[in-house]
């Protein structure tokens, strides 16, 4: 089983695609997840148009690249989260502010992006769900239940017809559990699917990053949940408190000396990737092992080529025997 190498480009979209997949090439990645912003992937064009999504494997192609997934973080971060003013760089000049429209805007988005899969051939759509109840997480001034219950309630309501697009494309969206989205750890998750009703076409993005600061394992999510892994991030993290710094980044930006917690270019972190690896090959995952490149002390293109060497230097099939088979009679 030889796992593909993609790199994800919700973090180069400052780059046209023609640009950015020469430079992936180079650094030897198989093939780009492409993040629908920026002028990587246009959800509403491939979602109507059979051709770009043709044209834009074709440019992917000419050098040597392929793509397994899209990816629509911002916009599904709109769908349930309480906006504001932060969330206005994330949707079209003309609609900014207009919550109403934002939103609006932000459902046809994520179910175009299951349609232009579909046009892609592919079946993985990544992204984020927003929450409505994250403000609530420490529970003062005390939270009631049912809070926490409408929630999980508003999850359905609103991502369950997003979801019958999904289903009639044969596509699964595949949700970045993470802070600030309504499944950020192994509790949320399961909680998250049961508002589902468990259906088939949502699952998880597994990134490893964003449970190793929690305190997670990370490798125990993917024992959690083995049949719902559809698309795995590679991220590194490292915890970085020393008595003075706390867990939740003390309202400092990515970088900052004093955080709890940062992220790190692959394998310079805290994250015990051989655990991952493990743990898909127990679960007998076969998709791409996704680069997501941050590192605020790194020169990215250097961080970006060492990630993907490091991957797959990282990166083995399981075992199809048992080792001591050979002395069975």
């Amino acid at each position: 089983m030889t796992r593909p190498v993609t790199l994800f480009t919700g973090q180069w979209a400052d780059l046209p695609l023609r640009e950015l997949a020469e430079k992936a090439s180079e650094w030897g990645y198989d093939g780009l997840e492409l993040a629908c912003w920026g002028d990587h992937f246009d959800p509403a064009k491939g979602a109507e148009s059979v051709q770009y999504c043709n044209e834009r494997k074709a440019l992917l192609e000419e050098h040597g690249l392929q793509c397994w997934a899209i990816s629509t973080h911002l916009a599904g971060q709109l769908v349930l989260d309480n906006l504001d003013e932060r969330h206005n760089g994330f949707v079209p000049d003309q609609i900014a502010g207009d919550h109403e429209q934002m939103r609006a805007w932000a459902i046809e988005n994520v179910k175009n992006c299951a349609r232009a899969a579909r046009n892609m051939g592919i079946d993985v759509v990544n992204g984020f769900t927003g929450s409505s109840i994250w403000h609530l997480l420490y529970s003062f001034p005390p939270v009631a239940p049912e809070m926490i219950e409408a929630g999980y309630a508003l999850l359905a309501e609103r991502w369950n017809p997003i979801l019958d697009i999904y289903e009639e494309c044969g596509v699964q969206f595949a949700l970045e559990v993470h802070p600030t989205e309504i499944a950020f750890d192994i509790e949320t998750a399961a909680r998250a699917l049961d508002a589902l009703g468990g259906r088939a076409e949502f699952g998880f993005n597994f990134d490893p990053s964003h449970l190793l600061w929690q305190g997670m394992e990370p490798h125990m999510f993917i024992d959690a949940f083995p049949d719902r892994i559809y698309h795995v991030h590679m991220k590194d993290c490292a915890v970085t408190l020393d008595g003075r710094s706390g867990i939740l980044g003390s309202h400092l930006d990515f970088g900052r000396p004093g955080r709890g917690w940062d992220f790190r270019s692959l394998g310079r972190g805290d994250v015990d990737f051989e655990a991952v690896i493990r743990a898909l090959n127990r679960i007998g995952y076969d998709g791409p092992l996704s680069v997501e490149w941050e590192d605020s002390g790194m020169d990215r293109e250097h961080g970006a080529a060492e990630a993907a060497e490091f991957v797959l230097s990282l990166d083995f099939p399981p075992s199809e025997v048992a080792f001591d088979a050979a002395f069975d009679d």
